[in-house]
């Protein structure tokens, strides 16, 4: 099966679709460019995605696959009947099971298990077996999973390893399809591209096509904060930087693939886990264009150039890696991202409170400051309430609790005759009805038995600890 060329007739993007292809590797490649303006609001610089989640496996990896299966073969080390193995985040897998299930050779995939569990459904579903390894381990541990993918290649006959950190036809793939439709569909004027480095092979390959090109196209690689690819870049591959763990899928790496051509890259920019996830949402819900983490990152990166730039005379694109529908249990699950602290909790307004609140009692309960203790804990009892404010006109001056009344009262009986004013304790605070709760939560202490709530300078409610317990409970 031959690899497709933008030089193609069949392939450009005007009569794309026009005619019956032999088989569905047919129509992997020329995928839109989509201009982002929703997410870029207020800036002058124009972002385009290129959409690559269109390819018929739903990523960029539908690319490569093909061509290192067909590099293989054409070297003699894959031979019909044999078995392609790889180590894969699980899109080259797919993009490999797709070319594999064409071709009739079976696959044996090795997955990290940080990965969707939609990867390893999807892998399945093509027919191929799917092993999940340990994400916490170093390099060249034998439960790594690139180590565990190359072990079964020398323990099963017939097969071979797809190779994507090392195949040459990963990059060249780029350079044949993915960098020519890009120069083809912004009519030479891209200025810059953001993409990524999981292999490496899309941002070398792509940026050797528009280099040659253009030498003044800026190549920009977005990396996950906990990858040590940013920090081998800017040290020149100087020192042993210390990876961390990280939750975006498919980028990054703990050590430099071959695949990977560090002289291409212009500027590698750090991303972390929270601001890729809320990107690629945001891509979703604005844009209409559902995506994975890795393109929230990478866009995020782009728009941080294009904030930097402040140039309407640019051209900023940026790689739009895979479809979201592989992350619906992880990314778009507000629990899981809540779980990983990657979303913030909605606020809720102080006011939510008083509404919540149930009983028959006035919407403040309070006394004088002439009053006596006597009659304070009769109030007390009367609306079964713990604490009053003790207010002047519509100035809170005060605050009793009924234990406080109550243990001095059994001591000295004569207590439960004298002015509330003579034993109260500091006023409560007042705060706005729009204040969130957890912020008010921080006011109320063994001090701060309570806050009053006002609205329009008028005092609402009042809402105590357990009230605001109470709340968060039900939540």
């Amino acid at each position: 099966m031959a690899t497709l060329h933008s030089s193609d007739p069949a392939t450009t993007d005007h009569v794309r679709h026009r005619r019956a292809y032999e088989t569905v590797l047919d129509t992997i490649g020329w995928t839109p460019l989509i201009r982002l303006s929703r997410v870029t609001r207020g800036m002058r610089t124009p972002v385009y995605g290129k959409a690559d989640f269109f390819n018929p496996g739903g990523s960029v990896k539908d690319r490569i696959g093909l061509p290192m299966i067909e590099s293989l073969e054409a070297s003699g080390h894959l031979k019909p009947g044999g078995t392609i193995v790889e180590a894969t985040s699980g899109n080259t897998g797919v993009g490999l099971a797709l070319a594999a299930a064409v071709k009739g050779y079976k696959c044996v995939f090795t997955m990290p298990d940080k990965m969707s569990q939609e990867k390893v459904r999807l892998m399945k579903a093509f027919g191929a077996e799917v092993i999940i390894t340990p994400t916490a381990v170093p390099p060249d541990h034998p439960q790594n999973y690139v180590q565990w993918a190359k072990r079964i290649v020398r323990e099963t006959p017939g097969a071979v390893l797809a190779g994507q950190f090392e195949n040459p036809a990963n990059p060249a793939a780029h350079v044949a399809t993915t960098g020519p439709e890009l120069w083809e569909q912004t009519e030479g004027r891209i200025t810059h591209f953001v993409a990524s480095a999981g292999t490496g092979g899309t941002v070398s390959g792509v940026g050797r096509f528009l280099k040659k090109q253009n030498p003044n196209i800026k190549i920009i690689a977005a990396d996950p904060a906990g990858s040590v690819l940013a920090e081998l870049w800017r040290t020149h591959g100087e020192g042993h930087p210390t990876g961390a763990p990280y939750k975006v899928e498919g980028v990054g790496q703990d050590c430099v693939p071959q695949t990977l051509d560090m002289t291409v890259v212009d500027e590698f920019i750090t991303v972390g886990d929270k601001d890729a996830f809320a990107m690629a949402r945001r891509l979703t819900r604005e844009e209409g264009l559902f995506v994975g983490g890795s393109a929230g990152l990478i866009a995020h990166a782009a728009l941080t150039v294009a904030r930097r730039l402040d140039d309407p005379n640019a051209y900023v694109v940026t790689f739009l890696c895979d479809t979201g529908e592989r992350y619906l249990s992880k990314l778009y699950n507000d629990e899981w991202m809540r779980e990983n602290q990657m979303l913030d909790a909605p606020s809720t307004a102080l006011e939510a409170v008083l509404g919540n609140k149930s009983g028959s009692a006035p919407i403040v309960v309070s006394v004088a400051p002439g009053m006596s203790v006597r009659q304070a804990l009769g109030l007390m009892s009367l609306h079964d309430v713990s604490q009053l404010p003790v207010m002047e006109g519509s100035v809170c001056v005060g605050s009793v609790a009924e234990s406080q009344l109550t243990t001095r009262s059994l001591g000295n009986a004569k207590v439960l005759d004298q002015t509330v004013g003579d034993v109260m304790d500091g006023p409560f605070p007042v705060v706005d009805g729009d204040q969130p709760v957890e912020q008010v939560a921080k006011l109320l202490s063994k001090a701060n038995r309570a806050v009053l709530v006002k609205k329009g300078g008028v005092v609402q409610g009042i809402v105590t600890r357990f009230d605001v317990l109470e709340f968060l409970m039900g939540k």
